[in-house]
């Protein structure tokens, strides 16, 4: 089950390079002593994995920008919140405001031993990561020692989180055999197994018992949003490392598979699980490319739960620091944000949105981040571009699909540019475009109709899509008329548009009306 239950949490990146904090973790949490979390496991497992084939399209909502902001956020709180391992503190509040505070207040209680420990673990890593990246190629014509030593090279560089953490922890061994500990250790670890078992569905306390309905009753609405919450900060990690390792992910497949994880990790014990950005960037780092990883880390943390536990004692905090720090530090994108004034301005809205809430909540700037990105989403809907040309009658051609909240501004248009200027301008609608429409659009249409019937005027169509023509048709508009081409709804309004203006038309920079031939 312990398999089960990190293989999936790390889902998004396959992993090797962390069982030591795998296995602390898992041991440290008393995850098998205190039955609480079991029901809350069982639950958020029902939530994520009912319905992943009709859900998954949700986590498509979740744009580059979002993520960017997400993991350059994550890259600066996880970093910092390293630091007080670096530095020795103990008692540093986790909400990133009051630890920043907090770190800066206590600095003159840093301990020398553990500072000096970790930025030696950090320079090394950060040495033997270079190194990696400018290893030479074997080639089979040289030497074989060359070739051996080149290959001690790369191992030790790609091993050099783990290599790291053991030279760590046999210093600290040696400092605890001479009577001295200049470091803070990771402490006693409790040794054994979770026990397999249904989950509880009442929890006796003091002088009552707390029923499964009492249970959710106190949920209340976090038993939706707990999950949807876990379930978008794991796809944001995805969606994070598979645009910077070249891979693609299917979210109705880490739906599917949270969703078993916590219904089976209810039966051991288990925490609900979500992704960890922390362990998917040393798995990163350390070069782990397929699933295989998870199997290896699973079966790692259950030979260091069953036998290795006593050996953790002697692993410094600070040498698990440095390798967190250099694992999520490459992760901060600073170019994103010159890329995005560059490309489209108007995308740094929802990346610093995401970027500067994830400093006090990271569920809370995700969920920010999609809202600002759907809002802009909705606005480009809402107000589509339309082109204009005018020679005799006016030919408006919108850019997009014309959806209910689009129709004011159709509407808007027509009498701005067609009903309000004098004398009145027939109209020649565009459609090619327009790929869907819905009802509110029929219905603002057959009042335009009426309106430009009632002046005397005409309001033609042309470059219909069939399936869009159907739903015209179906609704049964007075006065509609629609014309295969453009030349077709010429002769139907008796006047010819020169060629200059049909290139107008189509072109992407048109001036010809007072204000502009784009609007928006």
């Amino acid at each position: 089950m312990l398999l089960l239950l990190h293989s999936a949490e790390e889902a998004p990146c396959p992993q090797v390079a962390a069982p030591v904090f795998s296995a602390v973790a898992a041991a440290r949490s008393h995850r098998w002593r205190d039955r609480g979390p079991d029901c809350r496991a069982a639950s958020t497992g029902l939530c994520r994995g009912g319905r992943p084939a009709s859900s998954g399209f949700l986590l498509d909502f979740v744009s580059c920008p979002v993520i960017k902001g997400f993991t350059s956020a994550a890259s600066v709180t996880i970093s910092f919140n390293q630091v007080k391992n670096i530095l020795g503190l103990h008692n540093i509040p986790r909400q990133f405001f009051l630890q920043v505070y907090h770190t800066f207040q206590r600095i003159g209680e840093t301990r020398a031993g553990d500072a000096l420990l970790g930025l030696v673990c950090l320079a090394v890593l950060v040495g033997l990561r270079a190194m990696k990246g400018h290893i030479p190629r074997v080639h089979r014509v040289e030497l074989l020692s060359v070739r051996i030593s080149r290959l001690i090279i790369w191992a030790t560089a790609t091993a050099r989180n783990a290599l790291v953490v053991l030279f760590a922890g046999l210093v600290a061994y040696s400092f605890q055999g001479m009577g001295s500990q200049p470091f803070t250790l990771t402490g006693a670890t409790p040794q054994g197994l979770p026990p397999f078992q249904l989950p509880p569905f009442s929890k006796a306390e003091a002088n009552s018992t707390v029923s499964f309905s009492e249970m959710v009753q106190d949920l209340g609405a976090g038993l939706a949003v707990v999950p949807l919450m876990g379930l978008m900060e794991t796809v944001a990690i995805a969606k994070a490392f598979a645009s910077q390792n070249n891979y693609r992910i299917d979210p109705n497949q880490e739906l599917l598979a949270m969703g078993l994880t916590n219904l089976l990790g209810s039966f051991v014990s288990s925490y609900p699980v979500t992704g960890s950005f922390g362990r998917t960037a040393v798995n990163a780092q350390t070069g782990v490319c397929t699933p295989a990883g998870g199997l290896i880390t699973g079966t790692l943390v259950l030979l260091s739960l069953a036998y290795l536990t006593s050996l953790f004692y002697y692993i410094p905090k600070a040498a698990l620091a440095a390798v967190i720090i250099c694992a999520v530090a490459p992760m901060f994108d600073a170019r994103i944000f010159r890329t995005l004034w560059r490309v489209k301005r108007l995308d740094l809205v929802p990346l610093c949105v995401t970027f500067l809430l994830c400093f006090w909540e990271v569920q809370y700037g995700i969920m920010a981040g999609m809202l600002v990105s759907g809002v802009l989403l909705l606005y480009t809907i809402a107000r589509p571009r339309i082109k204009l040309s005018e020679q005799g009658v006016l030919l408006m051609q919108p850019a997009s699909g014309l959806h209910f909240p689009a129709v004011e501004s159709l509407r808007d248009a027509m009498h701005r540019w067609a009903l309000a200027v004098s004398p009145p301008r027939c109209v020649i609608l565009d459609c090619t475009h327009v790929s869907s429409m819905d009802y509110t659009v029929v219905m603002g249409l057959a009042d335009l109709l009426q309106e430009f019937r009632k002046r005397g005027l005409t309001l033609t169509f042309f470059g219909l899509q069939g399936h869009v023509l159907q739903v015209l048709l179906s609704a049964d508009l007075e006065g509609f008329q629609h014309f295969p081409s453009l030349e077709e709804a010429e002769k139907g309004h008796g006047a010819e548009l020169d060629g200059r203006s049909r290139v107008l038309l189509h072109s992407a920079s048109e001036n010809m009306l007072p204000a502009s031939g784009l609007i928006q």
